[in-house]
């Protein structure tokens, strides 16, 4: 099988263009975060990538984590639980958290980066870290100083890991219907009773202790949402010195026999079936929704970059395999040798669907990334709240359309592969099935679409989403003054996607109040809409300076031209489904919802 190879010289020129790290550094939050600092992160990160967590991807997927009945631990893949420690060891658990708690304080910008090089190279390893950021970020943000010191510090560390328990067996996206107690204690605790299912590394073998954030109901909290709470519910408890105590009453009873992401134990967490496990509160009673959507947001976007790294993976796989694959003569030249099927036109086309794709989704995943930060750390309040809405509205359209990317670059690297592809030894078929799962958890597809359409844009009259259209307009004007054909073509391609979105927005205000059910009937399409123009207002400012260094004579100017082909052939073949979508968002509603239910 070919080695992963994270794409470092890609990384840095977003982090020059899209995401630039020399204004980051700038602003004291992220004063630690110098160019020659985040090159060595990203460069230690690369070879773990490749040298550790990759060799360990295709074995892991054929072993899978294992549950032992007998006392209901789990045991995961060989060469797992070493790698979790030598990444412990690097500071990669601490990356993105504050120096004060052991961090290394990096921004967002740089992490996503990271994140992206351990879901190309394992995926079922990368979903433990990404699950523990999102605990700790909840309880830094929410918790008590006595939850900050007694379980945070321990979890920026990598001793300890965390979870995130929503669903129940009754209850899937659905959280009004969970049913999990949680009763008062009169030392100030709770006793917790309920069953949680698909909780992600919610029994492992690789730390002393494991930090379930769980959402239950308090005797007196009123119905639905707005009477769910959040519980720190510790595998084992926590003596006053710090030390680990008494077993805690919760349990993993079984684990599931998934499709892909074997390696990676997707537990079903029994609370309470010997007079209650013991819970701490996590800020105020009903209002744990609300806090665990600091987890769900991070790790929506996080799910994002899954998205983005299974489909470099499996880019750079189908490119290996259509490097070395001889067959066929060359179309329309003479009669000769066959050649490898990387010279045949569909396969190219299918090569580069794979790659401008993945880029495109890699430019935006850095663009929501450093609103993120900036939201986090500048100066100037109202830079932060602009920030903060922009990274608000990408979060459902960068996981939404990342994930659903990822099943075509996925599909497509199998399609390359062909018969070979269909045979789990080439390891193509891993990812595809790996992939699989992304759009469904954190929030199904569909979920980000209402996402979109209803609290991030109809909710707020729409403000944002214009605002974004004038950001996009804005640098559509810059773009027009370039001469190169590439990027000639790209601006009137971009202009007619922009003039696609302002449609949808003004359809989805116009009808949201009047015909509420139509505008849902668009919303993925919606999704796949903005993803495809924001992602490609992304890659064309990575083009434009591509275009501008060649001028200056960069000597790695394959390396620019490169970006210019990818923008061409995204604006050539992705743009146009973009403006399809629209068509499909306004005049689609009725075809959709016209059927009677009893004809199904």
């Amino acid at each position: 099988m070919s080695t992963y190879q994270a794409p470092l010289k890609e990384m840095h020129l977003l982090l020059e263009t899209v995401a630039p790290l020399a204004e980051l550094c700038e602003l004291a939050h992220f004063a630690d975060a110098t160019p020659d600092t985040v090159a060595a992160i990203l460069e230690e990160s690369a070879k773990f990538a490749s040298e550790v967590l990759d060799p360990l991807n295709w074995p892991g997927d054929q072993e899978g984590a294992q549950h032992n009945a007998a006392d209901n631990s789990v045991t995961t893949p060989k060469g797992f639980k070493s790698a979790y420690l030598g990444y412990r060891d690097m500071g990669g658990t601490g990356l993105p958290m504050p120096a004060d708690m052991g961090g290394m304080g990096m921004p967002r910008s740089v992490v996503s980066l990271t994140d992206e090089m351990l879901h190309s190279s394992n995926m079922g390893f990368g979903l433990m870290p990404m699950l523990t950021q999102g605990a700790i970020e909840a309880i830094l943000l929410a918790g008590s100083d006595t939850l900050k010191a007694t379980y945070a510090q321990k979890m920026v560390e990598g001793i300890w890991t965390g979870t995130m328990n929503l669903t129940e067996p009754q209850a899937g996206s659905d959280l009004s219907l969970v049913k999990t107690r949680a009763e008062p204690q009169p030392d100030g605790t709770y006793k917790v009773f309920g069953t949680k299912i698909y909780i992600t590394y919610g029994e492992h073998d690789w730390a002393e202790n494991i930090v379930h954030l769980v959402l239950a109901r308090l005797p007196d909290a009123p119905p639905g949402v707005k009477g769910i709470s959040l519980l720190v519910v510790p595998k084992f408890l926590v003596n006053n010195d710090g030390s680990l105590g008494a077993r805690n009453d919760v349990k993993c009873i079984s684990i599931e026999h998934k499709l892909g992401i074997h390696a990676s134990p997707t537990a079903v967490m029994q609370y309470g079936d010997a007079g209650g496990a013991t819970g701490y509160i996590v800020g105020e009673p009903n209002r744990g929704l609300e806090y665990m959507f600091i987890m769900m947001n991070l790790a929506r976007f996080g799910v994002g970059l899954q998205g983005v790294g299974i489909g470099e993976r499996a880019y750079q796989h189908a490119v290996v395999y259509a490097r070395e694959r001889v067959q066929s003569r060359d179309v329309g030249a003479p009669r000769e040798p066959s050649v490898p099927i990387i010279r045949h036109p569909d396969v190219r086309r299918m090569l580069m669907r794979m790659r401008a794709q993945t880029e495109a989704a890699r430019a935006l995943a850095m663009a929501t990334a450093f609103a993120l930060d900036l939201s986090e750390a500048h100066p100037d309040a109202a830079e932060r709240a602009r920030n903060h809405a922009f990274y608000e509205l990408m979060v459902p359209i960068h996981k939404g359309w990342s994930t659903e990317m990822s099943q075509e670059v996925a599909y497509l690297g199998i399609q390359v592969h062909g018969g070979m592809g269909f045979v789990e030894e080439t390891g193509a078929a891993q990812y595809y099935r790996d992939a699989r799962i992304t759009t469904i958890y954190e929030g199904t597809t569909a979920i980000q679409a209402n996402d979109l359409v209803g609290r991030k844009m109809a909710r707020e009259g729409g403000v944002t989403a214009k605002a974004l259209i004038v950001s996009m307009r804005e640098f559509a004007a810059e773009l027009a003054k370039s001469q190169h054909p590439h990027l000639k073509a790209t601006h009137a391609r971009l202009i007619a996607g922009i003039d696609a979105v302002e449609r949808t927005v003004e359809f989805n205000l116009g009808n949201f109040n009047s015909n509420v059910r139509a505008c849902f009937a668009g919303s993925v399409p919606m999704v796949k809409l903005f993803g495809i123009v924001c992602g490609g207002w992304q890659l064309a400012r990575v083009a434009l300076e591509a275009e501008k260094r060649i001028t200056a004579g960069h000597a790695d100017a394959a390396f620019y031209e490169a970006k210019l082909a990818t923008m061409r052939f995204f604006a050539d073949t992705m743009i146009p489904e973009a403006i399809a979508a629209a068509d499909t968002i306004v005049n689609g509603a009725e075809g959709t919802l016209a059927m009677a239910e009893s004809a199904f």
